[in-house]
């Protein structure tokens, strides 16, 4: 009787110890950016993000050939709210730097291939 009973408390200690492995939570990770660990840890607010980026000089060059008024666009942004400016600034560090390179390759490849299929010109010599 007691060894059953032993028996009894050993397979209700596993039975318990199994179900519990499997109500485990995965950790989630994920992969942190470069600009994401150097703006936590300085402690960058995302105003200072765009007003970083709109220091540069390469962007005062760029916003004087559109004719655009360092001044305006300063007042502009006084006058945005905290979720704005951090949308923004969401916009502004997920921005290619150099624009999208390989949509403007894969659109001229495709212009190319018509041309060619249509007898324009002649790309591919044909033997």
């Amino acid at each position: 009787m007691r060894v059953n009973r032993i028996r009894r408390g050993c397979v209700a200690l596993l039975s318990v110890s199994v179900i519990a492995l499997g109500l485990q939570q995965p950790a989630l990770a994920g992969v942190v950016g470069t600009a994401d660990a150097v703006a936590a840890a300085r402690g960058e607010s995302p105003r200072a993000t765009v007003d970083a980026t709109l220091a540069r000089a390469d962007v005062r060059a760029q916003m004087a050939a559109l004719g655009v008024d360092p001044a305006a666009v300063e007042g502009r942004l006084a006058a945005l709210s905290e979720p704005e400016i951090a949308s923004l600034a969401a916009e502004l560090e997920s921005a290619p730097a150099g624009g999208d390179a390989l949509a403007v390759i894969g659109v001229v490849f495709l212009v190319l291939i018509i041309l060619e299929v249509v007898g324009v010109i002649d790309i591919f010599k044909k033997a």
